[in-house]
Formats: C-alpha cells, sequence, structure tokens
C-alpha cells in the first residue's frame, strides 16, 4: 500500500460547473515532486501554457497537500497554492502556502488536492465533505470580509468542524496582493491567488473530513515522529523555539539586525518597535493558539488593552512581516494599533507586503511636497496617521479616486503618481516581497530576487532569522554584507526548504532550524509511502528538481536575468541608519546572481538551465 497520500484530486471546472474525481499521477511521478508546490508546479507547467495570463480562465488554483499533512509529525498541515503569479503579472509562477486546519481537513475529506479552472459567472464557493463536493451560491457572500465570510458559510453548512478559504474584499475588486485566509489566523498570503479567484469568480472552498491518513508503516512512522518532536525545540536559535506559544512578539529581533522595514525603509534599527510589541506581550491578553496537532503554537489571538485600538481583538498568525507591512511601513509603531492594522488587512484579505510597500513609498511622497492632501482627496499621509491608511485602503479596494492609482501595485503606483515617485519604492518584479528590510543580509536578499515563485521565501540563506543545523549552521552568520559564500547558502537553502516543507506537507516552522529534521523527514515519508532507501541526497534532489522546473516555466514565460535584477530602487540605497548604514548591494547584486545560475548548474550569464543540469534532473523533455 502507497500511504501517505489519500489517491484522488478534485478537478472542478467553474465555466462548465462541473465537480470530478481524478487519480493522482502515478508512483514515479510522486516520487520525483512528492507533493505541495513540486506536485502542483508539474501540473502546472503541463496543463498552463505560456501565453496564459493570471485572469484568463485557463489559468488555474492548484491546492495541493503533501504526503506529510495530516499526520502525526509536527507541523504537519501544509497546503500550498500554485498559479500563474498575478503579483508579477504573468511573469512567474506563483505559490503561497498556509497552515491551520484546512490542508488537513481537506485530505480527511478524501483528496490530496483541488484544481480549480474556467470562470463562473457568479460568485460561488465549493463545499467538500467525506468523498463528496459541489457548487454552491455565494452571492449572499460577496462584498463580506474574511471572518465574517467563514462564520456565515459554516452557519449555513450547520456545523462547526469545517474549515473555510475565502477571499475579501479586496481579491473581489482585483486588487492586486488579493490573498485567501483560512481557520482567521492563517493566509495564502503571495501571489495574488484570492485576485485570481475574485477574477474566477470564486469566493471559498469549505471541507470538511472525517476520515484519516493511511501509513504504509505505523510503528516505524512513529518512532520517526517521535525523534523529530523530540528535537523541535532543541536548537534555540530555530523557528520553533523562536515562535512557540506566540514567540514572535517576545522575541521580535529585526530592529535589532537592522532588518525593520519601517517608515518605507529608512528606520530599520527602530528598537522602540520590537520594545513596544515585547510589551503589548506582557501586558495584553495573548492566547497562544495551535494549527492541527503542532506542540509549536506560534499564531495567537490577542485583546489590545490600551492606545486608540483598545478593546479591539486580533487573530494573527505567528510570522513578522505582516505588521511591518501593515504599519511600521508607514510610521505606525503602537504596538496595539500595529496588530490591529495588521488583523484589518487579513479580514480584507489582502498580503500586507504589496499594498506595503505602495503605501510607505506615498506616505514619504507626502512628506516630500511629492503629492498634496489636493492629490489625497483630503487625506493627511503623515506618518503613524492609522485612520488616513484605512481610509486609503478603502478607497484602494473600491478603486476610488486616489486610491484608484495604488490598487495595482508599487511600481504601477509609483509611476503613475511620477515628479520623482519612482525613486522612493522598494519592490521586487514590480512587487512586494517578505517585507523586513534585507539590505543588512544579503543572502535572504539574494533570495527574494531569484525565487522562482515571484519575492517569496523560497531560498532564506544563513544570515537572517533562523539557523539551520543540517546544512552545517548551528548559529546564524554574523557577516550580512559580506558577498562570500552567499550564492551557495542561496541555493542549499533553498533546496531544503522546498523539500522539506513546501512539498513534503510541513510548516516551515517545523523543518525551521530543527536538528536533524532531514533524517527524520526522509525517515517518515519512507515510513509512510512504503518507499525505500529515499535518501537525504534523493530529497534535496526534489528540491533542485522543483527550482529548475519553476525557472523553465518562467523563462517561457519570458523571464531573464534584467527580471532578477528588478529591484526598486530603495533597496537599492544603502540603509541610512544601522548596521549597514552606508552599504548597498548594488556594486554587487548582478555578480551574486551569476554565482547563484552557477550554483545551480545554469548559464552564468543568462540563467537558463543547461541541457546537463536538465537531463540529470529528468527534466530534459520540457
Amino acid at each position: 500500500m502507497l500511504g501517505g497520500y489519500i489517491g484522488k484530486l478534485l478537478r472542478v471546472n467553474l465555466t462548465e460547473k462541473t465537480v470530478r474525481e481524478e487519480a493522482l499521477p502515478d508512483e514515479s511521478v510522486l516520487r520525483r515532486f512528492v507533493g505541495g508546490l513540486g506536485l502542483g508546479m508539474m501540473i502546472l507547467n503541463a496543463e498552463v501554457p505560456p501565453q496564459v495570463k493570471p485572469f484568463d480562465p485557463e489559468n488555474k488554483l492548484i491546492f495541493m497537500t503533501g504526503p506529510l499533512t495530516g499526520t502525526s509529525v509536527p507541523s504537519a498541515t501544509n497546503l500550498a497554492l500554485v498559479t500563474v503569479n498575478q503579483e508579477t503579472e504573468g511573469l512567474t509562477a506563483g505559490a503561497s502556502h498556509t497552515h491551520g486546519f484546512f490542508g488537513v481537513r481537506l485530505k480527511f475529506a478524501g483528496y490530496d488536492g483541488v484544481i480549480i479552472e474556467g470562470a463562473s459567472d457568479k460568485p460561488v464557493y465549493l463545499f467538500i465533505e467525506d468523498g463528496k463536493a459541489e457548487l454552491r451560491d455565494a452571492s449572499k457572500f460577496w462584498g463580506k470580509d474574511t471572518h465574517e465570510t467563514e462564520d456565515l458559510i459554516k452557519k449555513e453548512i450547520g456545523k462547526t468542524d469545517v474549515s473555510v478559504l475565502c477571499i475579501g474584499p479586496a481579491g473581489e475588486n482585483l486588487v492586486s496582493g488579493g490573498c485567501f485566509e483560512n481557520d482567521k489566523h492563517h493566509t495564502l498570503a503571495k501571489c495574488g491567488g484570492g485576485t485570481i479567484a475574485g477574477s474566477k469568480k470564486l469566493k471559498a472552498l469549505a471541507v470538511r473530513g472525517t476520515g484519516k491518513v493511511p501509513l504504509n508503516d505505523p510503528e516505524k512512522f512513529k518512532l520517526a515522529a517521535k525523534q523529530w518532536r523530540d528535537n523541535l525545540f532543541e536548537n534555540e536559535s530555530g523557528a520553533p523555539a523562536v515562535c512557540r506559544n506566540a514567540g514572535i512578539l517576545r522575541n521580535y529581533g529585526f530592529p535589532m539586525f537592522s532588518m525593520l522595514a519601517a517608515k518605507n525603509l529608512t528606520e530599520p534599527n527602530l528598537v522602540e518597535y520590537a520594545d513596544g510589541l515585547k510589551e503589548a506581550a506582557e501586558r495584553m491578553d495573548v492566547k497562544p493558539k495551535a494549527c492541527w496537532g503542532c506542540p509549536i503554537a506560534c499564531h495567537y489571538e490577542i485583546k489590545v488593552t490600551e492606545g486608540p485600538a483598545k478593546g479591539y481583538v486580533a487573530t494573527l498568525c505567528g510570522g513578522g512581516e505582516n505588521h511591518e507591512g501593515a504599519a511600521a511601513i508607514v510610521g505606525i509603531y503602537d504596538a496595539g494599533t500595529a496588530l490591529m492594522m495588521t488583523d484589518k488587512y487579513d479580514r480584507l484579505g489582502l498580503d500586507s507586503s504589496t499594498p506595503g510597500c505602495t503605501l510607505g513609498m506615498v506616505f514619504e511622497c507626502y512628506e516630500k511636497g511629492i503629492i498634496s492632501k489636493q492629490d489625497t482627496g483630503g487625506l493627511e499621509l503623515t506618518w503613524g496617521n492609522h485612520e488616513a491608511v484605512l481610509k486609503l485602503l478603502d478607497m484602494m479596494i473600491k478603486r476610488e479616486g486616489f486610491g484608484k492609482l495604488l490598487a495595482d501595485g508599487p511600481r504601477k503606483a509609483a509611476e503613475r503618481i511620477g515628479k520623482g515617485a519612482t525613486k522612493l519604492v522598494a519592490h521586487m518584479k514590480g512587487t512586494g516581497f517578505n517585507l523586513h528590510d534585507w539590505r543588512a543580509a544579503w543572502s535572504t536578499y539574494l533570495g527574494q530576487a531569484i525565487a522562482g515563485s515571484g519575492p517569496v521565501w523560497n531560498a532564506p540563506g544563513f544570515d537572517a532569522c533562523a539557523s539551520e543545523p543540517d546544512l552545517g549552521y548551528p548559529s546564524l552568520r554574523q557577516d550580512g554584507l559580506s558577498t562570500e559564500g552567499k550564492a551557495a547558502d542561496v541555493r542549499a537553502s533553498q533546496l531544503k526548504k522546498i523539500w522539506d516543507s513546501d512539498c513534503l506537507g510541513i510548516c516551515w516552522f517545523g523543518t525551521w532550524g530543527v536538528s536533524n529534521v532531514t533524517s527524520c523527514a526522509t525517515q517518515a515519508l519512507e515510513a509512510a509511502t512504503g518507499w525505500k532507501n529515499f535518501t537525504r541526497e534523493e530529497a534535496f534532489t526534489v528540491g533542485e528538481r522543483v527550482v529548475n522546473l519553476e525557472r523553465l516555466f518562467n523563462m517561457k514565460r519570458g523571464l531573464t536575468i534584467a527580471d532578477d535584477l528588478d529591484v526598486g530602487p530603495r533597496l537599492l540605497e544603502a540603509p541610512p541608519k544601522g548596521s549597514a548604514q552606508g552599504v548597498s548591494i548594488a556594486p554587487y547584486l548582478r555578480m551574486l546572481i551569476e554565482e547563484y545560475y552557477e550554483c545551480m548548474g545554469w548559464e552564468r550569464s543568462t540563467g537558463k538551465p543547461t541541457p546537463e543540469t536538465l537531463k540529470r534532473l529528468g527534466l530534459d523533455k520540457l
């Protein structure tokens, strides 16, 4: 028996209003791509031609779990979304990941993934329950925010053990960076998947399942899972230890490393911002929450007890970049207000990085006199004015007045404003990125620039956030501004992350910095599936194969080295303060990208995978 997988996919055609089951690809394909991002990319590459644009009905939303999703290893909750990237205007593939309960319940309901194609003529949602699925009318939910939508769909279904993955008003109105939210704390934040869903009139997916994931060797699997859990918190600088029990609030260290994306990346070392979050963790009512079967409990509910947002209850994920995009980048430093603003973005179904980069630029334009109240419709865009931010977000989503100029991403907004605004904008490939100030951590910066799914957490390197003992870094590198070895670091971290999180079905916080996790993960996969001799080398080759498949997909769409070098002027400036003060990556960026290409077995000058590399990975026929 091939365990780990359920063995079935759902294919939903919104144009024809059909729902049908189909088998997973055969075992030889599964072993090469495993699941999640890998399997999703394989399907996207096979089914979506290069001429298909993000909003075309022929584009697909591919939701895919991994073989360990829904099992007893730690953090086994990952659901990947793969599509043509809306935020890069179709230049690249798009990928995003969410956690909570949805992916687990999808497998418990009898499916490894869902492929959505076509476009509906009216709002619909997909309901899946224990081997059955149907499209339902969602007209009455259209216009509702993500939390309202979740509650209303659960009420209509009449059961509470249901996960709802839905878009908000941002996606409905095709605002760049629209996302899905599920289980009120988690988002498929990147690549504009929510905006693509809006173009298809797909409001939500809801799932309920009472099954379980089959295992080939349950006893061997238990041993691998126990070893994994025993190791989970061993490394104090690993993600599980840092993020445990809503730890992001207590351990917010980005300003100390000059990586805070504050005031449009002009205040990278503002320690007071981190101090405010730490004090909030002590004084406010914080309730850590756990995803299905997860011992980390990184996400949380927090009731603001002071300041302008007093009384507000926010339900947030366990990361940190979301509130830098929602608050710090526009000068909002009060902790309670920052947390409230982050929750507002989630409810709107809007990833904060893309509008955050847009609004940071706009607020600096206002400060410098490039725009005035006559341009903004009377709004005073002074740093920290959260009421103006909320009003401007409403205008963006409704595409009204000044907000209409800002609704399509930071580069387009800067070009529309003109008058020097383009010199102030921070973007990669025209859109937002994982929003910290990476100018003090060059391997992480490089990893965002070359990521095959647009600027996302694809290749973290080792000079920011968490160490990686399995790759020879028991602690972080302390030379963020060095070029030496950074390209090789990006490659190594990329292959591992894509394999053990994005394909296997594990939340990244369950693998990032965990000692001996590669051995635990390969043993767990063998025990789940029955595969023999699935080695560390084969695991990392899976990651390498997926990276190369993304590269091929993107180059068919016209991607060149110029696009990997397409970075907004603000990110090429030397930071004005902090540990990277006066030092710019600009003179070194092309060299770093070319070194990365070389490490990957690609042509140094173009980034095109060589025939030898493709043949070794079994991709030469593509």
